[in-house]
């Protein structure tokens, strides 16, 4: 049952990808893991650094 839970959260992972949904729960696991001494970014600030990645932080600009 246990690999059913982890292929369920990957589709779930994947589908948020694929539509462009930033997955901050996932984030703030990987610091946990790998950054222990660095402060997480607040939801608000990780989600306008992701749309900024995503669109180029061109405000405006449509194409």
């Amino acid at each position: 049952m246990g690999s059913l839970g982890q292929a369920g959260r990957y589709l779930g992972q994947s589908l948020r990808l694929m539509v462009g949904m930033p997955d901050y729960d996932n984030y703030l696991n990987h610091m946990e893991r790998t950054h222990p001494d660095q402060e997480p970014m607040s939801y608000e600030a990780f989600f306008r650094e992701r749309l900024e990645a995503r669109y180029g932080g061109a405000a405006g600009k449509c194409c």
